[in-house]
């Protein structure tokens, strides 16, 4: 019970917590919205800044402009037009559009064109300043001039419809004031969008405040625009993971369709990155996301709280937007712009059918029902705000992608709630149905179940008992090996040794006694050693040795054996030496091999071991290191070379067998061993996965190869 008052309490705490910041965020953007420049109106087309600092505080230039309807005039004609004192000028307000001006006794209409000239006075000092404007959208097509200078154009403006080419395009222009009286002159034509004119603000300021300011605008639209296309895939991709839940899909759709729309607002993002996307297709992309705005922000409604939206309130909004829509794909933008109030009212009515729902929910204290209400009103007034810009009757900017995201975050949280929660819930239920079929099961099937696990302990104890046949037959094979080997290997010393001993007891020569029973005891010696090899060989062969493998460095293996064995060897006096080749300095190239150090060692030892067997005092032992890479296996290749007696060539494939023992007549050297050595070394190399030959003339020594498969190098290694 506690641990769910928590848990209720934490999920209140962070719904008031996200609203706080939602308010704060919307707070902040309506300051940061607000008009900093100072209240200054032009009057009669002329505007005087000469108490201003513009280059740190920029101006919008409202108020009156002079105003020549159907006319393009250029700075030049409109000096030749004044100095002929032709009529009286005319003045529009500046932001408007000329629409329902009034001309001769007639309100204009939308279509038309015209040119409009603001004289500016600059203070002393902005006069040398160099200067920036700031141009918004200007429907539809436009020319500027500044000091008879035409920095910028949009689109191509004609007095014909069929020579005119709308472009919607954003601009920041700079100039240098020559004097302290600054001319500014654009013509603006229109025959495709429902008001024509200058309908934003102008900017003029310093080049660099204006220029940090348009950054800033690019940096939070596109902030703005990548949350709410990034909260847009997440959500699709959401649904396409668990489409039981269609909540994430409306959401989703939603935020994706308002993420592209923002693109077609403020710093017009998308005309930016594609310049020559056609106008008509993107105002049929901005009109057509505000016309499903309403329908699938019901759907999301309905996913996550059902039955509170009616039956006809359903059809309704159906009917309307899929009308509005038809209208914005079939008609001109000349026709479907003269439809934003009624689209607007379209999709303020369906958020305030939802609040009303909202509220009832939050009444009920169902989850997520207050904060989504809040939320909602923050989204709907900078909606509306939109919706009185665009028809130039709030002075506050464009505000709903802000209100947009705000309401974006706080849905994110919801759904992410109670995606979480369902979840949750699918496990316990499945924990549930689980523990409840388990349950039915042992009371249906006890039966089949004991018969299970009788059968279960029966198959477990057959296989330990297979296991265990197994490993008592190659107990007794190697038994029956060691036996058969002391039975071969130990008759011949050990009928010596009782000949001797009869020697001894008979007392055939008792001077020779003291000699004999030194004989006894050297054989016994060496028949003890010989029983510990064959142990250790019938091990080997019949696998019961385990072998602890890892990557070595080669070179590092072979200089700690060298190292090891460096003073039995000199102390038999015999020349050791390493050869360890690249090996030596650069440590990177050395050849790695996977082995087991201490068995290794052991077959190199018996290598070693032989070689001063067969080699005179005096005589040289050879250790060296050599890495083949020639064949499709490539292979590290250890070689004990000795300048002992040699083998015989034709004897070369026999010495790794068992008891072979081979002893020149001819020499003098008496070799004492069990012959057992070699056929250890070539059992431990096999294990390795490798092979052990000799080379002989029988002459001039021998030399013996152990071949070891390369280990990968981009595994890890043992040093």
């Amino acid at each position: 019970m506690i641990r769910d008052i928590l848990r209720v309490s934490s999920r209140t705490i962070l719904l008031h917590i996200t609203f706080v910041i939602c308010i704060g965020m919307a707070i902040s953007y309506v300051i940061m919205s607000s008009p900093e420049s100072p209240p200054v109106r032009s009057e009669q087309g002329m505007l005087d800044l000469t108490q201003d600092h513009i280059r740190t505080n920029p101006v919008k230039l409202e108020g009156e402009w002079t105003f020549y309807w159907h006319a393009l005039l250029s700075p030049e004609d409109i000096r030749n037009r004044i100095e002929m004192g032709g009529q009286s000028d005319r003045y529009i307000n500046i932001p408007g559009s000329w629409l329902g001006y009034r001309l001769d006794g007639q309100e204009l209409t939308g279509e038309g064109f015209a040119t409009f000239r603001l004289l500016i006075k600059l203070s002393e000092q902005d006069s040398n300043e160099r200067l920036a404007l700031r141009l918004p959208t200007i429907f539809h097509a436009y020319k500027l001039w500044v000091n008879g200078e035409l920095l910028t154009a949009a689109g191509t403006v004609s007095q014909d419809k069929s020579d005119m080419t709308p472009q919607l395009a954003t601009r920041l222009v700079f100039f240098q004031p020559k004097s302290d009286t600054v001319e500014l002159v654009i013509q603006v034509s229109n025959f495709y969008h429902n008001r024509g004119g200058i309908t934003k603000e102008i900017e003029l300021g310093g080049s660099n405040v204006l220029t940090v300011q348009t950054k800033l605008n690019v940096a939070t639209d596109m902030f703005i625009t990548a949350s709410l296309l990034v909260i847009g895939i997440y959500n699709l991709m959401l649904f396409l993971l668990r489409r039981q839940d269609r909540a994430p899909l409306y959401f989703g759709l939603f935020t994706l369709l308002f993420g592209i729309r923002s693109m077609l607002n403020g710093e017009l993002m998308f005309t930016q990155f594609f310049p020559d996307f056609p106008w008509e297709l993107q105002f049929k992309m901005e009109y057509l996301t505000l016309s499903l705005g309403g329908y699938i922000i019901t759907k999301y409604f309905e996913c996550i709280f059902p039955n509170y939206v009616s039956r006809w309130f359903r059809l309704g909004s159906r009917i309307a937007t899929g009308l509005l829509c038809l209208v914005v794909v079939v008609t001109p933008a000349l026709i479907y712009t003269r439809m934003l109030m009624l689209i607007g009212a379209v999709v303020v009515l369906h958020m305030a059918y939802l609040m009303v729902g909202l509220a009832k929910a939050a009444m009920q204290h169902m989850e997520g029902a207050l904060i989504f209400l809040l939320v909602s009103v923050v989204a709907l007034v900078t909606v509306i705000n939109d919706f009185l810009y665009y028809n130039e009757w709030s002075p506050i900017g464009n505000t709903s992608p802000v209100g947009l995201l705000i309401f974006t975050i706080a849905q994110l949280i919801l759904l992410s709630s109670r995606f979480t929660r369902a979840a949750t819930n699918e496990v316990r239920i499945a924990r549930e149905l689980q523990e409840a079929n388990d349950r039915l099961t042992d009371m249906n099937t006890n039966l089949e179940q004991l018969v299970k696990e009788r059968t279960h302990a029966l198959s477990t104890a057959h296989e330990d008992l297979h296991t265990s046949y197994e490993q008592l037959l190659r107990s007794e094979h190697g038994r029956k090996k060691l036996l058969a080997y002391i039975t071969h290997d130990l008759r011949l010393p050990l009928s010596s040794m009782l000949g001797y001993v009869e020697a001894v007891k008979d007392m055939v020569k008792p001077e020779r006694n003291e000699q004999y029973l030194k004989y006894i005891r050297d054989n016994t010696i060496r028949i003890n050693h010989m029983i510990g090899e064959l142990s250790y060989l019938s091990h080997l062969e019949t696998g019961q040795v385990e072998y602890q493998m890892e990557p070595v460095h080669a070179a590092e293996f072979l200089r700690g054996f060298f190292e090891q064995y460096e003073l039995v060897v000199l102390d038999a006096g015999l020349d050791f030496t390493l050869d360890i080749g690249k090996g030596d300095d650069q440590r990177a190239d050395s050849p790695i091999i996977e082995i087991d150090e201490q068995r290794l060692e052991q077959a190199l030892f018996n290598l070693v071991s032989n070689a001063m067997k067969f080699t005179s005092t005096g005589g040289r032992i050879r250790l060296a290191l050599a890495v083949d890479e020639t064949e499709d296996h490539p292979c590290v290749i250890i070689s004990v070379q000795d300048s002992g007696m040699g083998i015989p060539p034709d004897q070369l494939e026999q010495i790794f067998d068992r008891n072979y023992r081979y002893d020149r007549p001819s020499t003098d050297m008496k070799v004492e061993g069990s012959g057992l050595g070699l056929a250890i070394c070539r059992e431990i190399v096999q294990a390795h996965g490798g092979i052990v030959q000799a080379d002989s003339d029988g002459q001039t020594g021998s030399i013996f190869y152990i071949s070891l498969p390369l280990y990968s190098k981009s595994r890890k290694v043992t040093a």
